[in-house]
């Protein structure tokens, strides 16, 4: 159960630490360089490490699933963030690089039902905006 205890950790493996984390502060030099979920920052990394990965092997099938599943744990993130633009734009990204998830595609019409809902046009392929910036404070 929560308690409303913070706590500061300080780590060098960032993965791991934002792996733990509820919300998590970047720094360079002594300021913040970017906030957000500890979800939200590991996935910004792990996008852009598979998208490193798949452009040095560009036909490589196991780094095209690498990116999928990049994709797709940050699009939840996003979602869980109520980005549902920018989260669609990943499922679709996802799907891209594997067409059977079938994860992703119940996202995408989740995301379609929750714009129709509010008699919102949602965004077209290749129209959806990036993730909100992080914050920086």
């Amino acid at each position: 159960a929560r308690s409303g205890i913070s706590i500061l950790m300080v780590e060098q493996n960032a993965r791991q630490a934002l792996k733990r984390a509820d919300n998590a502060h970047i720094l360079e030099t002594g300021e913040i360089v970017r906030s957000g979920t500890g979800a939200e920052l590991a996935g910004d990394d792990a996008v852009k490490a598979a998208e490193k990965a798949l452009a040095v092997k560009a036909s490589d099938p196991a780094a095209k699933k690498a990116l999928a599943e990049a994709y797709l744990k940050r699009g939840v993130a996003l979602t869980e963030a109520r980005q549902y633009a920018s989260a669609l734009g990943d499922y679709r990204r996802t799907i891209k690089y594997d067409p059977e998830n079938k994860e992703a595609k119940e996202w995408i019409d989740k995301i379609v039902m929750i714009y129709d809902g509010m008699n919102k046009s949602y965004p077209k392929e290749g129209e959806e905006p990036p993730p909100l910036p992080f914050t920086k404070k």
